[in-house]
């Protein structure tokens, strides 16, 4: 089964399915950097023999030094990006988190790790919540590939924070040990995963290819050296799937889900080995992961049947990984089960599994909302609307999951101590 994209004009030079031609152009700067990136993709189809992974392709959009999404300098976070994430739509998520983390600083974990900082306010209102609540971290770190970010990470917290910016520090790495509390939000969502499909007899893993689509719309396609590369000979890169007989373990971890024909959805292992890997340096502490997923029985339930791949341009949430290269985030639903067992492998435990509704409720979200009396309007309304989103199950209550995985530390986590699904996992 050939998986074509049927594209139906070019806007500044982006190629766009039908029913995304109502979205804005990029400006002519990030457009340029699209081109690049995908000269660049395109390059590596050809070296790799004509097929690469969706799972890289994956990678490069996002990752790509100086061209991927999270790697270029646009703003991704926020009313001016593509997405808000919870820490951007209002403190009160961070100030929860901080009483969770203030149980932990308590118990001796006294560092934090944030994985994928974003734009750095999530830390922010970490550091200022546990200031006032007498628990700064001894350090905290934050790994962050983005240079681009980190120099806003570093920014905003010198502008918020600056007392304790002598406690953070960046990480070009993971570090070999850790003692303390490892946290990333959406950060699972946004790594690599590999697509696959299956039918009656066989599992396919969907690659990604690239033909040359439709006419440059420039009469006179530059020449070389004049900002096209000479082999797209005139011709806009299009990419498009293919599929390919799964192997290795890729091939092993969809066996062993049995899934039925004709089935698409994704799988990923890098999200796998990275909580593995969190796992195995982690000497001692927690680890906290919040996030959109579900458990394996629902995430690939067959009313499932197309997967959870989803990307995100300008707050419009579509299905069309191929558009926009490098100026759109792709992203997949996280599976839970996985991430538990890939935290067994390194040695982690299961320590809890709830929604963000019940994990919020749990670290006292409405009593941190009721300390604004409600006569004061001006000051109360934004702050329940804002706790609204976080909670309702409409919103972000609950598809957002928080999953807790320990290593040598069995003290029970507030953030769990009603609503506990760990038992679905």
């Amino acid at each position: 089964m050939l998986f074509i994209l049927a594209y139906s004009g070019i806007i500044r030079g982006v190629i766009i399915p039908p029913h995304l031609s109502h979205l804005p152009a990029p400006a002519p700067e990030a457009q340029a950097l699209s081109d690049q990136l995908s000269a660049l993709i395109a390059q590596e189809i050809a070296a790799a023999g004509g097929w690469i992974s969706f799972a890289r392709y994956m990678e490069l959009a996002l990752y790509a030094p100086g061209l991927g999404y999270y790697s270029a300098g646009s703003r991704k976070l926020g009313e001016s990006g593509d997405f808000v994430t919870a820490p951007e739509m209002s403190p009160l998520f961070a100030r929860c988190i901080a009483r969770q983390l203030a149980q932990l600083h308590g118990e001796g974990l006294c560092n934090v790790l944030e994985i994928g900082a974003g734009s750095g306010a999530l830390a922010v209102d970490l550091l200022l919540e546990m200031e006032a609540l007498g628990c700064v971290p001894d350090a905290y770190l934050i790994l962050e590939l983005s240079g681009d970010l980190r120099e806003r990470q570093s920014a905003i917290i010198a502008q918020r924070v600056p007392s304790l910016l002598s406690r953070v520090s960046w990480l070009d790495e993971l570090p070999a040990q850790f003692e303390g509390v490892i946290l990333a939000n959406e950060v699972l969502d946004a790594t690599p995963a590999h697509r696959l499909h299956t039918t009656e007899h066989e599992i396919k893993g969907l690659g990604v290819v690239c033909r040359p689509s439709l006419p440059h719309p420039h009469p006179n396609p530059p020449l070389e050296g004049e900002g096209k590369k000479p082999s797209l000979m005139g011709f806009e890169i299009c990419f498009t799937t293919l599929p390919r007989a799964a192997t290795g373990e890729l091939l092993i971890a969809a066996t062993a889900l049995d899934l039925p024909p004709n089935y698409a959805t994704e799988i990923n292992l890098t999200a796998r080995a990275l909580v593995t890997s969190l796992s195995r340096l982690l000497t001692r502490g927690v680890m906290l992961f919040i996030d959109y997923g579900f458990p394996a029985h629902e995430f690939y339930h067959p009313q499932r049947h197309q997967g959870t791949l989803m990307c995100h341009y300008r707050h419009h949430a579509h299905d069309a990984p191929f558009a926009f290269v490098g100026l759109q985030d792709i992203t997949t639903h996280v599976d839970f089960s996985a991430i538990a067992a890939a935290a067994q492998a390194g040695g982690g435990t299961l320590m809890g599994y709830a929604t963000q509704a019940n994990f919020l409720i749990n670290c006292g979200i409405t009593e941190l909302l009721s300390a604004t009396p409600a006569s004061d309007t001006r000051a109360y309304a934004p702050l329940a609307a804002q706790a609204q989103k976080l909670l309702s199950p409409a919103e972000m209550g609950e598809l957002f999951k928080v999953i807790a995985l320990g290593k040598n530390f069995e003290t029970a986590l507030l953030g769990f101590t009603r609503g506990d699904k760990s038992h679905t996992l």
